[in-house]
């Protein structure tokens, strides 16, 4: 799976948001701080059977099969959301150029411009994402591709702008009521 950005910046910061939850995996895991989910998961079973009547029938047995229960859910949100599985680097951090193909322009590829190495490494360091959270990254890319799209891009929106800013209102009224309007919202 790829994960797709649009322009250096992001092609960057996702490179080191990514070394960034690293290396907090890392504090958490060596702190032993993912320990503390099933020390949570044990005392609240706990607290759960002490308040429970004698006709739940044999409560040590009823508690361990929750206490297992929710271990394996906790394992699985740890393994999947958490711990960093999949190295991200020049191959799987790929450089969307397609809309700007669209719209006649031209970006090269970092792989072709002199970051190529600078966005696979940082300071030796490479980037481990989260399974999940690689998922999450390509779904959201997707619907904003999908969004991009959808803009024209045959109309120059700083062009439209300053022809906007160019604009006169002859009518004193209604030039008296813009002038209320932007100086009421936007001031």
């Amino acid at each position: 799976m790829m994960l797709h950005t649009n322009d250096y910046l992001e092609y960057y910061l996702t490179l080191v948001g990514w070394i960034i939850n690293s290396g907090v995996w890392n504090m958490i895991e060596d702190s032993g701080l993912v320990a503390a989910p099933f020390a949570a998961i044990i005392i609240s079973e706990w607290l759960k059977a002490r308040a429970e009547g004698a006709d739940e029938g044999n409560k040590g047995v009823l508690s361990l099969a929750r206490v297992e229960n929710r271990f394996y859910t906790a394992i699985l949100v740890i393994i999947v959301c958490c711990m960093p599985l999949v190295t991200v680097s020049i191959d799987t951090l790929q450089f969307d150029r397609s809309r700007s193909e669209q719209c006649q322009y031209s970006v090269p590829n970092p792989a072709d411009t002199g970051w190529n190495t600078s966005f696979s490494t940082l300071n030796g360091k490479s980037a481990v994402v989260p399974v999940w959270w690689l998922f999450v990254h390509a779904m959201s890319k997707a619907a904003t591709a999908a969004s991009i799209a959808a803009i024209p891009c045959g109309v120059d929106l700083q062009q439209v702008r300053m022809d906007v800013n160019r604009a006169r209102i002859n009518d004193p009224l209604l030039a008296q009521e813009v002038a209320d309007f932007t100086n009421d919202c936007y001031a």
